[in-house]
């Protein structure tokens, strides 16, 4: 396989193309390095077949224009623009994730939490583009981004339009035909609730494990998206809130006029949901454009019978959902001109006789088959629904004309374990015998979930174990050193062990990088006493010390050697030895005595005594504890600290919102300590070392 041309090339000196990430349907998408800004981007190259195309070129810029009108955290953000004779591109940020799909197809069926908690995610981007004039067009799980953290950003506004206030007709059907709406099957108009549909769809696979309408041919799904009638997704997994596949439904709906009007309608609606996962919607007026006032289950029988027919009985009515707009009234007919010719009236009153005839003689043969069957006077047997709320399940007394089905299960607070919480039909209503009543059943008070010990787990276990909660937990890692901990490894949570956890919170979970690593200037401590050398030198920081008495003239206890040079740099965990006096004089070399050289004696020589010239006393080193002023900035950063030449602090992390920092220092007299951050000079500082009286 030949190598990609673009690999390894440098576009505009300043983007290095590293490896390909993705192919889309007219570009290449590559992972590359910002020599700029030292870092790695997504770099998006239109495909040479269409580079010399002017409809693609003006497409792909298109993109570029849109795109880079939005800011939204979930959104893909867009950096950078080109256009040259090297290629068309686009420079974007890198997502280090997978995309939803790849999620849908690891996980399965989603819980109805985690559906939720991916489509406000998406809605709320879609809320921030539409309000910019900008309809995506492709709304599919390949173009959502699930990150780690379980957040989500929308990708490829590659067939993204930037719409006007007159909207134009597409010429074509874009997009991923299982998620496309009905009116880009068609290729009609397009705008925001093309987007809501989308979305919509993209919910029920999530939830249902399937799409609504799939088939052996694009031609042949793009049908079913026109025609309509898609199973409801409760089809597939009877565990689905009613209220959220109310959602679904609506945001499905054939006509455009019948869904969400905006994406903020549908975020109401899923926002109300969500504090109440029990209620259903009515059809009552919106409080938003778009989305239906909410009311909780158990005060369904009572509005229903305000309205004069309950839920089930407008169902029963052919009005199967109960969040569709009523149909319009039908329109009256024009009426025909009222001169006619005889003969043309002559011609209609022979057609109506006939007719007439006709019509007689299909009822006459229907009436005796009826006959002949004994159906034609057979009245259809109806009972009411009785009232099954608050009931226990298990305990339940058999009733004549209907079969109750459980339909499974969710946490209530207001009704006890095994106790009834929904039914459906609805209490009241007449139905024919031997029709089912299907109820759901609460499970109880949810249990109250608290942050479990992480401490000491690797980092991607507790970050595993989190997202398995399946809440929607947020998780951010940090670093920072410990000396018991290994590296990567967890050293503490916030929440903290045994805090509680609620849904869609954030967690910081902090890991070891090992122990912090300190370098020193090593100090010159021969002729010092050896408890006060080992003083200064832990004083600084060395925490590996270790004697090593040795035969010297020189006082009992003074040091007079070291294993490391003084002013070497060195980790303070290095082993430091040191010569100590035991006080003993060396012995003496004891050699054969050599023939006296006879020579005439000499005079001795007399010589002054020396006497030594008293020294200044070594100056006192104190050691102090003392508080630098460091800027309390928005984010951590890194502090370093000099004196002279010799680095008493490197890259020290503080943390945000950090005004001091609190070091033992060891000196004399008076001393200036210079202050860098990132690496650049930010102050000097002076610091005066007084004895302690």
């Amino acid at each position: 396989m030949d190598k990609d041309k673009y690999i390894g090339q440098l576009l505009d000196d300043r983007y290095e193309i590293l490896e390909v990430i993705g192919i889309g349907g007219m570009a290449v998408v590559y992972k590359a390095l910002c020599h700029r800004l030292n870092r790695l981007v997504a770099v998006k190259i239109l495909k040479d077949e269409y580079s010399q195309d002017k409809e693609f070129r003006d497409r792909f810029h298109a993109e570029s224009q849109a795109v880079a009108m939005l800011s939204h955290p979930n959104i893909v953000s867009i950096y950078d623009v080109s256009s040259s004779d090297e290629a068309d591109y686009i420079v974007m940020e890198l997502i280090d994730g997978i995309s939803l799909k790849q999620y849908m197809e690891k996980k399965g069926v989603l819980n109805w939490k985690e559906t939720l908690h991916f489509a406000i995610q998406i809605a709320k981007a879609l809320e921030h583009a539409h309000g910019r004039g900008i309809v995506h067009r492709d709304i599919k799980p390949h173009n959502v981004m699930v990150l780690k953290n379980g957040s989500i950003k929308v990708a490829d506004f590659g067939i993204a339009q930037v719409t006007s206030r007159t909207s134009t007709l597409t010429t074509e059907a874009l997009g991923s035909v299982h998620y496309i709406s009905p009116e880009q099957a068609k290729g009609g108009r397009v705008d925001n609730r093309s987007d809501v549909y989308s979305l919509g769809v993209v919910m029920y696979e999530m939830i249902a494990g399937r799409v609504p309408y799939d088939g052996d041919s694009p031609v042949n799904i793009a049908i079913q998206h026109i025609n309509g009638g898609a199973q409801k997704p409760s089809q597939y997994n009877p565990n689905i809130p009613q209220g959220l596949e109310q959602i679904i439904r609506k945001a499905m709906a054939l006509a455009p006029k019948d869904r969400y009007l905006t994406a903020t309608a549908m975020l109401y609606d899923m926002d109300e949901f969500r504090k109440d996962p029990t209620m259903v919607f009515t059809e009552a007026p919106a409080a938003v454009d778009g989305a239906t006032r909410a009311i909780p289950t158990d005060a369904v029988n009572e509005l229903a019978g305000q309205q004069g027919k309950t839920i089930a009985e407008r169902k029963a009515d052919g009005k199967d959902d109960p969040v569709a707009v009523p149909k319009p009234p039908r329109r009256t007919p024009k009426p025909e001109p009222i001169e006619e010719e005889e003969e043309g009236r002559s011609r209609a009153a022979t057609i109506a006789i006939a007719s007439c005839v006709v019509v007689g003689i299909v009822a006459l043969i229907i009436f005796f088959v009826l006959l002949a069957q004994g159906g034609l006077f057979t009245k259809t047997e109806m009972v009411s629904v009785p009232n099954l709320i608050g009931e226990n399940y298990d305990t339940l007394r058999d009733y004549d004309g209907i079969e109750v089905v459980r339909q499974g299960g969710e946490y209530n607070d207001q009704y006890a374990r095994g106790e009834i919480i929904y039914q459906y039909p609805l209490s009241g209503v007449q139905v024919k015998a031997g029709t089912k009543v299907f109820v759901k059943i609460s499970l109880g008070s949810e249990p109250s979930l608290t942050m479990d010990d992480l401490v000491d787990l690797k980092a991607d276990e507790a970050e595993r174990f989190l997202n398995d909660l399946n809440i929607g937990l947020r998780v951010i890692r940090r670093e920072e050193n410990h000396s018991q901990i290994k590296a990567g490894n967890v050293t503490r949570t916030n929440p903290a062990k045994g805090d509680p956890l609620n849904y869609g919170q954030t967690v910081t979970i902090w890991i070891s990088t090992g122990p912090e690593v300190i370098f020193e200037s090593m100090l010159d401590v021969v002729g010092q006493s050896y408890d006060y050398a080992v003083s200064i030198l832990e004083a600084n920081g060395f925490k590996n010390i270790i004697p090593n008495p040795v035969n010297s003239d020189r006082p009992e206890g003074e040091v007079v050697g070291q294993s490391v040079e003084k002013y070497e740099k060195i980790d303070v965990t290095t082993e430091i030895v040191l010569d100590v006096s035991n006080g003993i004089p060396e012995e003496p070399d004891v050699t054969e005595p050599s023939e006296p050289d006879v020579t005439e004696p000499s005079e001795p020589e007399v010589t002054e005594p020396i006497i030594p010239e008293p020294s200044d006393p070594e100056p006192t080193q104190v050691t102090i504890d003392y508080v630098f002023v460091v800027p309390g900035r928005a984010e951590s950063y890194q502090l370093s600290i000099k004196l002279g030449d010799t680095l008493i602090v490197e890259n020290m992390t503080v943390e945000s919102e950090t005004t001091t920092v609190q070091l033992t220092l060891t000196g004399n007299g008076t001393q200036n300590y210079d202050l860098y951050i990132d690496g650049e000079y930010y102050a000097t500082e002076t610091v005066e070392f007084e004895p302690d009286d």
